[in-house]
């Protein structure tokens, strides 16, 4: 089948097209992948900050406040993991894709009491003393998941005060926690993990999306270049050659009295045009004088 120089061209423009649109789409597809887990991770972060900040705040200024009524009422607001956890679930809401978790190993509160995967977490993290943030994923009910754990460990003795024994603890506390959860934690031990967890759908939903708009673009610019390199080729190159052949025709049948070859320009079809016109020219004046 004889091909157009035009048909030619197109055809390697397109392989060229393919080969770059597959190749551009996987690493597209990894990096946006990467980029949107990077995003909710760091977005994850700016709550641990958040729900750190609260629990700073409750232990300086709230339980200093509250000391003295605790020994006749417990107040679990003057609890800094309490304090952060109502927060975060205030600020959760309009983020309601994730979820904060203060997993304990061994809490006052049994709301806080780590489940099997979260006890691997807190595990990982005692075992690894230099480990301050722990990133990883998980298969659940409703799909793949990620999380990111800190660790809770003991660095004010203070806190012991509630910690060590159930007779030691404030009497206010045990009659509503009892005495069998939240004592003997020690100074310096991690005894539990912040958890921020989200499922995998909500970055590669997001990734997807922007993967699609990415796509569309990219095959809009390759229709739009398609056309215009179409139209330049057939305006600078087809036309012209296809223009020069059929003033060849002519001359190839004696019809030397056809137009010229029109010369436009300084390109390498300009200067065959002006080669053909001399060639022409040369022949025509040959054949008259053989004529005479």
């Amino acid at each position: 089948m004889k091909l157009s120089i035009a048909a030619k061209f197109n055809l390697v423009f397109v392989s060229i097209f393919a080969v770059g649109f597959l190749a551009a789409g996987v690493v597209a597809d990894r990096l946006l992948k990467e980029s949107a887990r990077e995003e909710t991770l760091q977005n994850a972060r700016l709550l641990l900050e958040a729900a750190k900040s609260v629990r700073g705040y409750t232990a300086s200024q709230i339980q200093p406040l509250l000391k003295n009524q605790m020994k006749f009422e417990f107040h679990p607001q003057s609890v800094p993991s309490y304090s952060a956890v109502e927060n975060l679930n205030v600020i959760l809401k309009s983020y309601p894709d994730f979820s904060y978790k203060e997993a304990t190993l061994n809490p006052t509160n049994l709301r806080d009491k780590a489940s099997d995967w979260e006890v691997d977490v807190v595990q990982t993290l005692r075992n690894k003393p230099d480990m301050k943030e722990f990133v990883g994923e998980r298969d659940t009910a409703t799909g793949r998941s990620l999380y990111i754990a800190r660790p809770l460990q003991i660095k004010d003795p203070v806190c012991l005060a509630c910690h060590t024994t159930a007779a030691e603890a404030p009497k206010t506390m045990v009659d509503i926690y009892g005495p069998n959860n939240g004592f003997g934690w020690k100074l310096n031990e991690v005894v539990g993990a912040q958890v921020i967890s989200v499922p995998m759908a909500v970055p590669l939903a997001r990734a997807n999306s922007i993967f699609k708009t990415f796509m569309a673009s990219l095959f809009g610019v390759f229709v739009a270049v398609f056309i215009a390199l179409n139209v330049m080729v057939h305006l600078f190159v087809t036309r012209r050659i296809k223009r020069l052949a059929t003033v060849a025709d002519d001359v190839s049948m004696g019809k030397f009295e056809a137009d010229e070859f029109d010369v436009k320009g300084n390109d390498e079809i300009s200067g065959l045009g002006r080669s053909f016109n001399r060639m022409r020219t040369s022949l025509n004046s040959a054949l008259k004088m053989l004529e005479e």
